[in-house]
This record gives C-alpha cells, sequence and structure tokens, in this order.
C-alpha cells in the first residue's frame, strides 16, 4: 500500500461513498429492534471490529479473488456501480430491494456486521472504488467509517430518539441521490475499458 498517493479529497469522497452505501442512520430503526431482541445491548466494539475486518479484507484480497474467477477491477467496478445504483435508488424511493435477515440470535457479528454493515453492497462498492482511487485512501475511508459505525452503535438510544422519524428519513433520501451520482460516475469511468 502506497501511502504517498494519500489525498484528502479522495479519502473524504470514498468515506462519504461508504457512509452512504453502509446507511448507519438509515440502518438505525432496524439496528434499535435488533437491540431489543438482543437484551437491550449491542456489542459495539466486536461488532465494529468485524465489519471493519471484513471490508479490510475484501480491499487487499478482493482482486485476488476475482482473478481466481478469471474477472478483471473494470468490470467488478461496473457490476458494483448497478448494485450502488439500485441501493440509492431503493433509498430514494423508499421500496426495498435488498431484504435484510431481521434474526438477530447470532449476536453482533451475525447479522449487524455481517451482512447488514459490511454486506454485499459494501464489499462491492470497495471493489468499485478500487478502480478510481488508490487503496491507501480506500483504506483511510474504511478506518473512518470504523469510528462512525462504532459512534452510532453507542449512541443507538440517543440518535433514534433525537432524528425521530422524519429526520431519519430525510437523510436516507439525501444519501440515496448522492448513492445514485457515485454509481453514475463509476459506471462512466469503467464502461469505457470493454471492447478493447
Amino acid at each position: 500500500m502506497d501511502f504517498h498517493s494519500i489525498a484528502l479529497k479522495e479519502i473524504l469522497t470514498v468515506s462519504f461513498t461508504l457512509f452512504a452505501v453502509i446507511d448507519m442512520v438509515g440502518n438505525i430503526p432496524v439496528l434499535a429492534s435488533l437491540r431489543v431482541k438482543m437484551g437491550g445491548e449491542i456489542r459495539s466494539a466486536q461488532a465494529t471490529f468485524a465489519s471493519g475486518a471484513l471490508m479490510i479484507l475484501f480491499l487487499f484480497i478482493g482482486k485476488q479473488f476475482l482473478d481466481l474467477l478469471g474477472l478483471d477491477v473494470q468490470s467488478f467496478a461496473v457490476a458494483g456501480s448497478i448494485v450502488i445504483f439500485i441501493i440509492g435508488l431503493e433509498m430514494v424511493l423508499g421500496h426495498e430491494l435488498f431484504k435484510s435477515d431481521g434474526n438477530a440470535k447470532s449476536g453482533s457479528v451475525v447479522p449487524i456486521a455481517f451482512p447488514l454493515i459490511a454486506g454485499s453492497g459494501t464489499l462491492t462498492t470497495i471493489m468499485s472504488l478500487k478502480a478510481n482511487y488508490a487503496d491507501s485512501n480506500i483504506f483511510l475511508g474504511i478506518l473512518i467509517n470504523c469510528v462512525v459505525i462504532y459512534l452510532v452503535l453507542k449512541s443507538l438510544k440517543w440518535i433514534e430518539k433525537g432524528l425521530g422519524f422524519n429526520g431519519m428519513m430525510i437523510i436516507r433520501k439525501f444519501f440515496g441521490v448522492i448513492l445514485l451520482a457515485i454509481a453514475v460516475k463509476i459506471f462512466g469511468s469503467n464502461i469505457s475499458h470493454f471492447g478493447k
């Protein structure tokens, strides 16, 4: 990983993209119901570490995994941009296309760390970002999001009361529009690699 390629603009873009895809604010109603099922407490540190480790693992060995399947990062980025577009669309329109498993018997790692936080959408986004941004900037973006994940899980009760239903809906729709724009950008910058 080359830390000479660190750029604040890239870190902010990656952090914002992952924040929108992970959608911790939009997941607050789901997390709140899981917290009740888990006896009123979520292991914040355990869930953060597990989701962060998954994202970092996919950042560094995701390409090798794709090579095994005979795919390149650009192809995965185009496919990923479509997934990101659909996630953004469901956030804006309010229709759930990706169903999440509400069973919390397994604890903080499953289903909170995976698939709720570091799910297929998040991992696909990381691979899509690899086609456009330096690994060091994506790594720092993941770490920033891990801090956000931990803080949200820790202050879940307070956030839930503070935002209210309407507040959470507005934020969800705002990040949905941002995701749609990011998906179009990733798609446009990688589609040109086909047919070469």
